[in-house]
């Protein structure tokens, strides 16, 4: 069609006229910005269908290998759950089992339950104040029943104890806070101990039993004094070195969102006070001989020897 001459020109000229189309374009963006913008946005939606198009097989030939590859592990993943499945029922029978067997161990010891304490249930607000350093404030709202030394859980396990009570809010004080002090039992070794707020995100555990060590993982409770009451779950001992426990919180002190405040009672379980030894006024008596014999009556005095304290 063209002579070999006319196709040369043309192929040594494409290049120059390809840079002056671009050169052009980038001066036409400059000067009329939103006429570019509008033929930029007209030219993809014509060729939205296209790529639409051409990606298609690739999308299809992944979801086909997601899905192969899915059929593959289909029999181990059933197998798993089946394996599952059946650990589940044998711990639901020793549960079911366990519970029936609790509930005719109380009859027969006509056992008393216990009572379901009350709680409030808060959001957590910013505390910029007061006379702890790791102190929380509840926005628990107009005429609760919140009282001082109220415990304060979230999902996790036990946050600290209520410190001042507000007519909306509320203050705990927090378990890693320094001035905070709660009696624990570690479930492991048996032992009590106290766990001691240091200002840090694990509490240090304190005057535990030289005879009987944490445990390293072991489990740590409330031991029950005062209104804390016992086996509220805290965390788990761990060793940052020799001779130094400390308890790592199940619950994320730093990150609080819903606290619950409950009332387990102001006794905690405490035994009622006891009169104590008590000396016990006996009546005056005469006092007798040996063999039932009265003592003698002297002469001149009214009464016997011995009576009226002599």
């Amino acid at each position: 069609m063209f002579s070999i001459h006319t196709r040369q020109v043309f192929a040594r000229a494409t290049l120059p006229i390809l840079i002056l189309f671009a050169v052009a374009l980038v001066l036409l963006g400059l000067v009329r910005r939103p006429v570019v913008d509008g033929a930029r946005l007209q030219a993809t939606d014509i060729l939205a269908p296209a790529y639409q198009a051409l990606v298609l097989p690739q999308t299809k030939l992944r979801d086909w290998l997601v899905d192969l590859r899915g059929a593959t592990d289909l029999a181990r993943e059933n197998s798993r759950l089946r394996d599952e499945n059946r650990a589940l029922r044998h711990w639901y029978d020793v549960a079911v089992a366990l519970a029936a067997e609790n509930g005719r161990l109380k009859n027969s010891l006509h056992w008393i339950p216990e009572s379901i304490p009350q709680y409030v249930t808060g959001r957590v607000t910013r505390d910029d104040g007061g006379p702890y350093s790791r102190a929380v404030l509840l926005d628990v709202g107009s005429g609760h029943q919140v009282h001082m030394g109220d415990v304060a859980l979230d999902s996790s396990g036990l946050l600290g104890r209520v410190t001042e009570v507000g007519p909306h809010t509320v203050r705990v004080l927090l378990i890693n806070d320094d001035a905070s002090r709660i009696p624990v039992t570690l479930a492991a070794s048996h032992g009590d101990a106290i766990m001691a707020g240091d200002d840090t995100d694990t509490p240090r555990l304190i005057y535990y039993p030289q005879d009987h060590h944490p445990i390293e993982g072991e489990r740590v409770e409330t031991r029950g004094q005062s209104a804390m009451p016992a086996g509220l779950p805290i965390g788990t001992v761990h060793y940052l070195a020799p001779n130094r426990p400390v308890v790592m919180p199940d619950a994320d002190l730093r990150r609080l969102d819903i606290v619950r405040v409950f009332d387990y009672g102001d006794d905690g379980g405490q035994a009622p006070d006891a009169p104590g030894r008590v000396k016990i006024r006996r009546p005056p008596s005469e006092p007798a001989l040996p063999g039932g014999l009265s003592f003698p009556k002297l002469p001149g005095m009214s009464e016997p020897l011995g009576k009226g304290g002599q």
